[in-house]
């Protein structure tokens, strides 16, 4: 069974799968199509991508591809835990910059389905953690776009002092939202 649970902002979804677990471990259908197409995730996805952060405290994002190259993702820790947090940068959303987070872990099993129009980004709170998630278009580098993490204008609650955290060049470089280059509608084909 494929339990979808709304989020509070538009089109975001946390997807729950069964999980049947005994003394040896557990087992669990991360994806299986007709099931999501029952629960009315109708994606065709073409990539798969994983991560690994080693130390806790590694953020990475927020990134998004622009349209035409939007990416629709479904992403879960497969091991570790992060605090994933999402951001509707598309423009005419009622939830348009507002942020969620959410705690994804290799405990909880719980997956993030981040529509296009999003930025999203996380951070490690445990050490080792892999990140998997599927994407529905492919990476295009010149579509490469992203937003602060540390926008005072989004207030994005992270779990620990920004000064802890570890990110790579690129992520310490990126515009505020509202100077941010965008070309996200709401309700447009990005």
């Amino acid at each position: 069974m494929v339990k979808i649970i709304d989020t509070k902002l538009q089109d975001a979804k946390i997807i729950e799968t069964d999980v049947f677990g005994d003394h040896r471990g557990f087992f669990t259908e991360t994806y299986t199509q007709d099931k999501f197409h029952e629960a009315g995730i109708d994606i065709d996805f073409v990539q798969d991508n994983q991560s690994l952060s080693v130390e806790p405290g590694v953020l990475r994002g927020l990134h998004f591809q622009k349209a035409p190259h939007a990416q629709t993702k479904l992403l879960r820790a497969v091991t570790g835990v992060i605090y994933d947090v999402i951001v509707d940068v598309r423009e005419g959303s009622p939830t348009y910059g507002q942020w969620q987070g959410f705690l994804l872990s290799e405990y909880n099993h719980r997956q993030l389905l981040v529509p296009k129009g999003f930025a999203h980004g996380f951070v490690t709170l445990t050490p080792n953690c892999n990140v998997a998630y599927k994407c529905d278009g492919y990476y295009v580098p010149n579509a490469d776009g992203g937003i602060a993490f540390d926008d005072p204008d989004l207030a994005i609650d992270w779990p620990m002092p920004v000064e802890h955290m570890i990110l790579s060049e690129k992520d310490k470089h990126h515009p505020n939202l509202k100077d941010a280059k965008l070309n996200f509608v709401y309700g447009g084909n990005n």
